[in-house]
């Protein structure tokens, strides 16, 4: 029986990043999980943005790099304001279509500049949504207010500093550009690949006439061999595994430890993905002020997979403090761990864990009821340890391999036959 030829746009070269670097790099991580489930199965091509246009093959997979031929100027204004001559882009892509001759093309990503070829090919294209921006947008700043942003950020200027710091401004600008495709390519999408309510009840304004299937996501190797294991007395130890962005809750982590550390009920918290020299933790001080946190806050940085799992399963609880998220890999991690889980009711965080079942979940920007969930896990710890074992009976079924790349190959037939 012939294989079905799918064809994928992504912004990662998924798990061609072993044939560049001989080690998976964890930007995208589930992408390249799903590459390597999936590759056996189908006949699978991936378009990614990337340095040439030299395609090759690695294992099972054919990889298309998706190089623009554009000006210095041209690459300053994608890479700072998101503004782009898409033409360069849009003829490649069509130039990658006409070889690969799919069944099916899936794009991974709302916002990405391949969302152009929606409704210009007669090949069914799918879209995954994995985060949506036009919401994150929304909700940019509900943790940090722009008076502490802009005061902080109003510093000389120089032609470095202009186009190429990554800052708060530079993001929400981003952000707002990516928020206008995503929605035209939305209202243009005929089919939609998401993972929870929130994703499916957004879709259903944004791209009502769509039709939307379910299929979860496969994690990481090393979280699906690893198994937490309760300490007989809990060190008191907090992980949470965040990054540099302002709506990713770490004034509330701040607020909510500086709470506990005023009651005398001393935490020691990890937060992987972040430094102490990180824009947002100066942020963070600058809002909190006398509020920040005097002790127990340790910064780990970036962390490799096997590294960030060792550190985790070293932890007694896991907390995600988002203000904004779809399906977070961060906590689905922890929950197929083992591990008790405290999350913000944040996007769709409520879809993964079930309050007072699997975990506590907490309103997004309460540092009271977070630092009172905390506080309730440790003193009940027996308790707290039996919603993270039901947090993993759910998670190792949400992320079966077998099941997802079922559902996908059944999603894919569907399309393809109607």
């Amino acid at each position: 029986m012939q294989k079905i030829k799918i064809l994928w746009f992504s912004n990662t070269p998924a798990n061609a990043d072993e044939f560049f670097n001989n080690e998976l790099k964890d930007t995208g991580g589930w992408l390249k999980s799903l590459d390597k489930e999936l590759q056996t199965a189908v006949d699978l091509s991936i378009a990614f943005l990337g340095n040439n246009d030299t395609p090759f093959k690695y294992k099972n997979t054919s990889y298309y790099p998706v190089k623009l031929k554009i000006t210095r100027v041209d690459k300053l204004l994608i890479k700072c304001l998101n503004i782009h001559r898409f033409r360069g882009y849009f003829n490649e892509c069509i130039d990658i279509i006409n070889k690969v001759k799919p069944d099916i093309i899936h794009i991974h990503g709302t916002e990405s500049i391949f969302g152009e070829i929606i409704g210009k090919v007669d090949i069914p294209v799918v879209v995954s949504i994995q985060g949506n921006i036009t919401v994150y947008k929304h909700k940019y700043f509900s943790g940090i207010e722009r008076r502490f942003i802009y005061g902080y950020l109003n510093k000389p200027i120089n032609i470095k500093s202009l186009f190429f710091k990554n800052d708060v401004q530079t993001r929400y600008k981003l952000f707002t550009r990516q928020s206008i495709n995503e929605k035209r390519y939305l209202a243009k999408s005929k089919y939609i690949i998401g993972r929870t309510d929130w994703d499916r009840r957004i879709s259903s304004i944004l791209s009502p006439d769509s039709n939307y299937y379910h299929c979860d996501e496969i994690l990481r190797d090393s979280f699906y061999t690893n198994d937490w294991i309760p300490k007989n007395k809990p060190s008191k130890i907090i992980h949470t595994t965040t990054g540099d962005s302002v709506y990713k809750g770490l004034e509330t982590i701040c607020y909510a430890l500086n709470l506990l550390n005023h009651i005398g009920f001393y935490v020691e918290w990890r937060l992987a993905g972040v430094t102490d020299n990180d824009l947002i933790v100066n942020l963070v001080k600058r809002k909190l002020k006398k509020d920040y946190p005097g002790k127990g806050l340790i910064f780990l940085g970036n962390l490799s997979g096997d590294q960030l799992t060792r550190r985790m399963l070293e932890a007694d609880i896991y907390v995600m403090p988002s203000h904004i998220e779809n399906s977070p890999n961060s906590l689905c991690e922890a929950m197929i761990l083992g591990m008790p889980c405290i999350s913000t009711f944040a996007g769709g965080s409520g879809s993964l864990l079930k309050d007072k079942e699997e975990g506590i979940v907490v309103q997004d920007g309460d540092p009271w009821s977070m630092a009172g969930a905390i506080k309730e896990m440790f003193n009940d710890f027996t308790h707290a340890v039996s919603y993270g074992q039901n947090a993993r009976k759910k998670a190792l079924l949400r992320h079966s391999k077998e099941k997802i790349v079922k559902d996908l190959l059944d999603i894919y037939n569907k399309i393809i036959n109607s």
